[in-house]
């Protein structure tokens, strides 16, 4: 829940938003939390944090492990169906139209690749070098 979410709570439940949660009474947090409950008929529909609901046509707002449950489960329902975006998130890729020419490469290690090859020829070349200097010249027979 954002900072300006929770004082529109605050305001709704009558709640000083300045005091500490600890300090207050138990029936005064009892009724922040009836209001939290309600709250998705309390504000207007773009202030929730689920704002399409297709099915019972309402727009409700989920507080804690439920919002990341729905979450979960919209997604998958987006890959069951095979919608573009379920195929996006499927695979790793951006999801909102972002471009991913030259931004959002995971996975790779391209740079630390290449320095590495290049110390091991540079070290191979060093041992090809060596190597014939250190064999002893083998005297001509006539």
């Amino acid at each position: 829940m954002g900072l300006r979410l929770a004082e529109v709570a605050c305001r709704l439940a009558n709640v000083n938003a300045a005091e500490m949660i600890g300090n207050l009474p138990e029936p005064t947090v009892e009724g922040i939390e009836t209001t939290l409950g309600q709250l998705s008929t309390k504000v207007p529909s773009w202030m929730v944090n689920h704002p399409r609901e297709p099915i019972a046509g309402e727009f409700p707002h989920f507080i804690g492990p439920d919002l990341e449950t729905r979450r979960r489960d919209d997604i998958n329902q987006m890959r069951m169906v095979r919608s573009y975006r379920g195929v996006r998130h499927e695979r790793g890729q951006k999801v909102r139209g972002q471009r991913t020419r030259s931004n959002g490469r995971t996975g790779m290690a391209a740079g630390v690749l290449k320095k590495a090859a290049k110390e091991a020829a540079a070290a191979a070349g060093k041992e090809e070098a060596a190597a014939p200097a250190a064999a002893p010249a083998a005297p001509k027979k006539e």
